[in-house]
């Protein structure tokens, strides 16, 4: 049965059914014990929004709150995933990447093709992405493409609640580590998710809205500025195609290619720097392997290559809008 929820609830609901089902599945991160009812609980917000919050009342010791040190609780938990146990561990902001990154990139990524594919190392890192939030530059970034580089990493970064708790559920299920990106402005966001357990399998976008003059390709929150810029375009008579790419590696290219064949357009937006993105990485996809079905050169809407503004009217202006994408859109089509 559906009923709507948040986001920020749809992943704890994800998180809480799987460590039932699962005693395998094990929690680490800073401050994830919060909200338990134990003394102490005003300084404990389960995590830095709430978002596990109560999980330590369910599940105990299984939760693990850890010192400072992403370092050190990332190696552990990429260790305990070697070693049988399905760690989600918790890195608050994906800016701090850069404290863990060789645990991740260098080692966890590496083990399945070091030892001749007989290593698995199934941990979860769940990391909060993006800008809006008027959290500053060392708070604010969308990364996903540094991780979507590396060879052996899995890149999940969903744009509403069904989905987060179906990929998350999916992403602790899997034998690799995955790369779990939740946009900070969509914890809030409700939709209709159901209450039994699913999982979402990765590699399949999802075409959010059908359109047959240009095809609009993004992922996280910019799914909702370009479902504004739809509606922009439609009362110019023009539809626009959606799709949610969901997963960024693996990457259901299939899916944005058949679309592009049947549009002849392509607008990428991407929140992440326009250098080396994964807007840059589509837009040239499809120029190689779709360039005959082209009426028009490929279009990306990115963040602006600066670090993210702190002052909420330069971050307004920082993140893609509605209505960029929408003018990018009327580009394809000579208006």
């Amino acid at each position: 049965m559906a009923r709507k929820i948040s986001m920020k609830d749809a992943i704890n609901e994800a998180l809480d059914q799987e460590m039932t089902r699962d005693p395998t599945v094990i929690m680490m991160g800073e401050d994830i014990v919060g909200g338990t009812g134990a003394s102490g609980e005003a300084d404990a917000w389960g995590g830095v929004l709430g978002v596990t919050k109560g999980l330590y009342a369910k599940h105990g010791d299984r939760l693990m709150d850890t010192p400072l040190s992403e370092s050190a609780y990332v190696g552990a938990a990429i260790g305990a995933a070697t070693c049988g146990l399905r760690p989600v561990a918790e890195l608050m902001f994906i800016d701090f990447m850069g404290v863990c990154f060789d645990q991740i990139y260098n080692q966890a990524a590496k083990f399945r093709y070091m030892f001749g594919g007989k290593a698995e190392t199934p941990v979860t890192i769940r990391a909060m992405v993006g800008g809006g939030f008027r959290a500053a530059a060392q708070h604010s970034q969308m990364l996903t493409p540094l991780f979507t580089h590396i060879p052996g990493l899995k890149v999940v970064c969903p744009s509403n609640a069904y989905d987060a708790k179906g990929l998350l559920i999916q992403s602790i299920r899997d034998n690799d580590p995955v790369i779990f990106c939740e946009h900070k402005a969509l914890y809030g966001h409700e939709t209709d998710v159901p209450a039994e357990s699913y999982a979402i399998p990765f590699a399949e976008a999802a075409v959010v809205r059908e359109g047959g003059d240009v095809t609009i390709v993004t992922y996280g929150l910019m799914v909702h500025r370009a479902l504004e810029a739809a509606a922009l375009l439609a009362k110019d008579g023009i539809e626009a195609e959606i799709i949610d790419l969901r997963t960024l590696s693996p990457l259901d290219m299939d899916t944005v290619l058949e679309s592009v064949e049947a549009t002849g357009r392509l607008v990428v937006v991407d929140e992440a720097h326009p250098r080396c993105s994964i807007a840059t990485d589509i837009a040239a996809r499809v120029t190689q392997d779709a360039f005959k079905a082209l009426k028009a050169a490929p279009r990306m809407v990115t963040a602006p290559h600066t670090p993210v503004p702190f002052s909420p009217t330069l971050e307004d202006l920082f993140l893609p809008s509605g209505q960029a994408i929408a003018e990018a859109a009327r580009t394809t089509l000579g208006r």
